[in-house]
């Protein structure tokens, strides 16, 4: 088989998976379900979710390897990526400015599920053989469904895990940093390729420790680096910005009309792109950050949980909506390139909408600077994804050896075009969320008993480790979490 029908195939199966009667259906409707059983804990516990992840950031005296900011940072670095400028151009240049809207609604419901991934990482968490601290779908689906089941539905998305990997976390991030490197300012591939190599390789030597202590730098300042840049230029366009909502509100449910060379869209591109891109920037669903929260030092599986469930929000509905409120106030969606007559490409619509907003080259800059931190990063927390789940497949020995192999490949990545890789990777995006999903659908009913009596007592996430212990004496999965914890997998 050629690339190129590879790519094709790939393109294809990706457009089965993501399409209207797979994921898009059962990603929105495990959120709503989720959002339902644990009443809106997305709205309800967003304050103090917030203020306990960025304000207080760690639970004293609590068992894990990373503060809980470190685990928020370290999942937000694996998903604050090229999904954040790429990812939204491309929904927005297909489905229009209606596509922004469903971001907005798969984030609002994902984080019902990114709440509930998390609390099931830590909840069935285990300690490996070197004392770190593992969990994630490949071990809650096997030990809190009980059966053959459960134990296909874990192996099957640590597989599917390792594959994405090598796609989304590594090498279409390495090419992407490469490709702005080399346009912007010229520095050659390999020379790109082999500086990532060596300080991707230099962190992940140290394990999740170094991983989140590089995280929790670099992700506050990229983040802020970039809103800042984008507040700028609505603030300066802030009178096409009512337009621009009124624009996203309308078009979520009429398509996009026929403009210049915008081929325009129905509902149901819209719908689709939206959810996709959506689930392509923040994740929810994947189960891929569950892995991160388990390593957190915390006193209750929901309080973790909680400070997972704002990555979603940080990531679509502050980052995700900088950038789709520049574009579409810019009007660099509707731009066609005179070249080819045709729609600008997604790859630079956001680095135009920037250098329209913004005076001088800084547009520009922000975007590549701020691209090149983002996919770095996203490197980083993938990394770790990765690991993990090599570890639940073959064993601590293999760690050391995947963490070679993956700095490697990132080299790759930077030097060679990747058209067949972007494909393969939305397709093991989609195959990763599907047994998590099912998994968070079967085990809802924990999710939400434990979650209920945890907040009963504490709902403002105000107590303490002692507090905590005395009113969960007695309570049967405490217990059953509180064992595990002292034991080794």
């Amino acid at each position: 088989m050629s690339l190129e029908s590879l790519e094709a195939f790939l393109g294809k199966l990706g457009g089965i998976v993501w399409g209207p009667y797979l994921l898009i259906p059962l990603l929105l409707g495990t959120g709503l379900y989720l959002t339902i059983r644990l009443g809106g804990i997305q709205i309800v516990r967003l304050g103090a979710a917030l203020r306990l992840g960025l304000l207080k950031r760690k639970d004293d005296d609590a068992e894990g390897d990373i503060s809980q900011f470190q685990a928020l940072t370290t999942a937000m670095a694996a998903t604050v990526g090229t999904g954040n400028i790429v990812g939204v151009a491309t929904a927005i240049g297909v489905g229009g400015p209606g596509a922004l809207f469903w971001m907005w609604v798969t984030a609002i419901l994902g984080m019902a599920s990114k709440y509930s991934e998390a609390f099931l990482g830590v909840r069935f968490r285990t300690t490996d053989e070197v004392g770190e601290k593992n969990g994630g779908p490949q071990y809650y689906l096997e030990k809190g469904i009980p059966g053959g089941f459960g134990k296909f539905l874990a192996l099957s998305f640590a597989i599917f895990a390792v594959c994405a990997c090598f796609g989304i976390g590594n090498m279409t991030q390495g090419n992407s940093i490469s490709s702005n490197l080399t346009s912007s300012f010229g520095v050659n591939s390999w020379i790109t390729g082999a500086i990532l190599a060596v300080l991707t390789l230099v962190v992940l030597v140290g394990g999740i420790k170094s991983i989140g202590t590089v995280t929790a730098g670099l992700v506050p300042v990229m983040i802020l680096f970039y809103v800042l840049g984008a507040l700028y230029i609505l603030i300066v366009n802030i009178a096409l910005v009512p337009a621009a909502l009124g624009e996203i509100f309308h078009d979520a449910f009429t398509g996009t009309a026929v403009a210049g060379g915008f081929l325009g869209s129905t509902i149901m591109i819209a719908v689709q792109f939206g959810v996709a891109r959506g689930i392509f920037s923040n994740e929810s669903g994947m189960g891929s950050a569950a892995i991160a929260a388990a390593s957190a030092q915390t006193t209750h599986p929901v309080r973790q949980g909680l400070v997972s469930m704002t990555q979603t929000f940080i990531d679509t509905i502050i980052v995700v909506s900088c950038t789709g409120l520049v574009i579409i106030t810019t009007g660099v969606w509707k731009e066609v390139d005179p070249a080819t007559g045709e729609q600008i490409s997604a790859s630079i619509m956001t680095g135009q909408a920037f250098s329209h907003g913004l005076p001088g080259q800084w547009g520009h800059w922000i975007v590549t600077v701020g691209l090149v931190m983002f996919a770095y990063s996203t490197i980083l927390g993938w990394a770790y994804y990765g690991e993990r789940n090599v570890e639940r497949l073959m064993g601590h020995r293999a760690v050391m050896p995947f963490r070679v192999l993956f700095s490697l490949v990132v080299f790759v990545g930077c030097t060679v075009p990747l058209g067949v890789v972007w494909n393969f990777s939305d397709v093991m995006n989609g195959l990763m969320a599907i047994p998590n999903l099912i998994g968070l659908l079967i085990l809802s009913g924990l999710i939400a008993r434990e979650t209920k009596l945890y907040l009963k007592h504490d709902p403002k996430l105000e107590a303490n480790r002692a507090e905590i212990e005395a009113f969960m004496a007695g309570d049967p999965g405490w217990e059953q979490w509180k064992a595990s914890e002292r034991s080794r997998s």
